[in-house]
């Protein structure tokens, strides 16, 4: 947890990896649980605030449905729900922290792809 904590001070992008059942979301968990608790307490740190968490299985959709996509007939761009939910985060007026977690395999596509996006911003 304090390795993960550590890491996220200095990172706006982490990845942990690791096998099925070894405690990589309860780690996650545990350590949002405290910031969120630590600023409740009165703690007034900008390292500790509430930590909204954002879970999706990027497995589970498509790769439109996760970034975006742009519809071959209207030429309409549709947003995913990365861009959705960073939206939802930089539109939040408080201090609360937003964790946008990909819970699932890791896939070298969607995984190319958010090295991109971290990468670029």
């Amino acid at each position: 947890i304090t390795q993960l904590y550590e890491t996220m001070l200095v990172r706006h992008g982490v990845m942990v990896v690791g096998l099925t059942l070894t405690g990589k979301t309860t780690c996650q968990n545990a350590l949002a649980n405290a910031l969120s608790q630590l600023r409740r307490d009165g703690e007034e740190s900008p390292d500790f605030e509430v930590t909204r968490q954002h879970t999706l299985n990027p497995k589970a959709i498509t790769m439109g449905e996760l970034y975006g996509e742009v519809n071959p007939i209207t030429q309409e761009w549709t947003d995913g729900l990365v861009p959705t939910l960073v939206r939802l985060a930089v539109n939040d007026d408080s201090d609360n922290f937003h964790w946008i977690t990909f819970d699932g395999p890791v896939d070298a596509l969607w995984i190319e792809n958010m090295n991109t996006v971290l990468d670029a911003n």
